[in-house]
């Protein structure tokens, strides 16, 4: 799709409220500064900008037990949000994560906490899933343990209404907590675009994988700064 590496360009060459700007404002890591995700968000997430939509996002702060710091630490900041509350200045925002970010008020943001080990869990968020447009799994926050990340697909995206968007980061990397059972994420879903279907070790997974592939319109995978060579770190994973 992309045949050359996106150069990561000053933020004096972004739109004062371009999200690649606004990920810079509130020092969030999906910005030019670190993972560049924005430019493709920009592009993908434009057309919903002014529209009363719900999106969801799943990890909000770095620093959690990713890092061997315990779930209950104490938080005070929310970049992506912030971000995404001005990026979208009609969308109701649902916050998600294992530690406590209650003490943010927003009219347009509520936040559920959630161990996204537990596949029971996910029971919390469902219901929001089925009105969400975008759903953004950046969890366990900066783990993105392969087992965390695929329970979440298949718990979370049958629920979402056709033509939404469900977006997993930072693919090829591996926290050292993650079950080693589990294939990454990225060559899960670079097998599933080559062969048109999951493959997986657990028997289990694969068939639950391959029970939505009916509802899959679309993966798109996308690498490091857009290079043609680079590692898969982002799906987007379109609704049909």
């Amino acid at each position: 799709m992309f045949k050359q590496k996106v150069v990561k360009k000053s933020l004096d060459g972004y739109r004062l409220n371009s999200l690649t700007y606004l990920a810079n404002k509130y020092n969030s890591d999906k910005g030019v500064n670190k993972h560049n995700y924005t430019a493709l968000y920009d592009m993908l997430f434009s057309p919903y900008r002014e529209k009363e939509i719900n999106i969801i996002e799943m990890g909000l702060l770095i620093g959690g037990p990713e890092h061997g710091n315990n779930a209950s630490r104490t938080t005070d900041d929310l970049p992506s949000i912030k971000m995404w509350l001005e990026y979208f200045p009609k969308a109701r925002i649902t916050g998600v994560d294992i530690s406590d970010f209650s003490w943010f008020k927003n009219d347009r943001f509520d936040f559920v906490q959630v161990d996204m080990g537990n596949r029971e869990e996910f029971s919390k968020i469902k219901d929001r899933a089925k009105n969400a447009t975008i759903i953004i799994d950046d969890a366990s926050h900066a783990s993105h343990a392969s087992d965390h990340q695929q329970h979440s697909f298949l718990e979370i995206f049958p629920y979402m209404p056709p033509g939404s968007l469900y977006v997993i980061e930072d693919l090829q990397w591996q926290p050292s907590f993650s079950n080693k059972k589990y294939p990454l994420t990225l060559k899960l879903f670079e097998e599933y675009n080559l062969n048109d279907d999951f493959s997986h070790p657990d028997k289990q997974i694969e068939k639950e994988l391959n029970s939505l592939k009916e509802i899959i319109s679309g993966c798109f995978l996308f690498t490091d700064s857009y290079s043609k060579k680079g590692k898969y770190k982002v799906a987007v994973i379109h609704k049909k």
